[in-house]
């Protein structure tokens, strides 16, 4: 934990530096090997983080990423092993103040910073960030269980928030990733921090936003994440 927060504070002088001396595409950098050096730090618990791909993800198209959220450790590997598809989080408007690198990043990276406890406000960032993402060719990366599963068992998925992005973003595709063990690292709590349980990520095929009705469309995903759920 000293070695993540250590991050973060070296970190967040980096950002600035980087967004306002080069703009989104220095930031981008910075955020990339931030990110890696994350992930990497991991191993101190003897916890390798393995990212499984075997599917052709084009540059030119836009993507959703959605995934099951099971701790603070999904996101860095999500932004390391995404890179090349610029993902853009949608994340709860708490995790935009007083966060080290974190809060920086999701303010001036891109990101849609909602509050759960506002419909409208919610709404209307959505509906800011899906244009966004269509304009600039970038990806969005959505947790609908709206929190984390603090013991792995995946709660019952949301899907305003992934019909409001698809709705700017018909020709996106959206391509379903099962995140497996993280939330190991906290299953005693913050101390002591588990150890020793791969942390990896599978995407699965990609799916065309227009080739079912929405409906079925988010049957069919989130069955697809929670059957690789182990």
């Amino acid at each position: 934990m000293l070695t993540f927060f250590l991050l973060l504070v070296v970190f967040q002088p980096l950002q600035w530096l980087s967004f306002n001396l080069f703009g989104f595409k220095g930031h981008k950098i910075v955020v990339d090997i931030l990110n890696w050096l994350l992930v990497k730090s991991m191993l101190i618990l003897w916890v390798p983080v393995r990212f499984e791909n075997k599917h052709s993800l084009s540059k030119e198209n836009n993507y959703i990423f959605v995934a099951n959220h099971q701790s603070l450790f999904d996101i860095p590997p999500l932004i390391l092993y995404l890179r090349k598809y610029s993902p853009k989080f949608v994340a709860k408007m708490e995790l935009g103040k007083g966060i080290p690198s974190i809060s920086y990043n999701l303010k001036y990276g891109g990101a849609a910073l909602i509050d759960r406890k506002d419909p409208r406000q919610a709404l209307s960032a959505l509906a800011s960030f899906s244009k966004r993402i269509n304009s600039n060719k970038w990806s969005a990366v959505i947790f609908p269980e709206g929190t984390r599963s603090r013991t792995g068992k995946p709660k019952k998925f949301a899907t305003n928030g992934i019909k409001m992005i698809s709705k700017y973003n018909k020709d996106a595709y959206i391509v379903p990733i099962t995140i497996n063990n993280s939330w190991k690292v906290y299953k005693y709590g913050k101390f002591p921090l588990g150890l020793g349980s791969p942390i990896t990520l599978k995407t699965h095929t990609p799916i065309k936003i227009t080739s079912l009705p929405f409906d079925e469309l988010m049957i069919k995903v989130e069955t697809i994440i929670k059957s690789h759920i182990k």
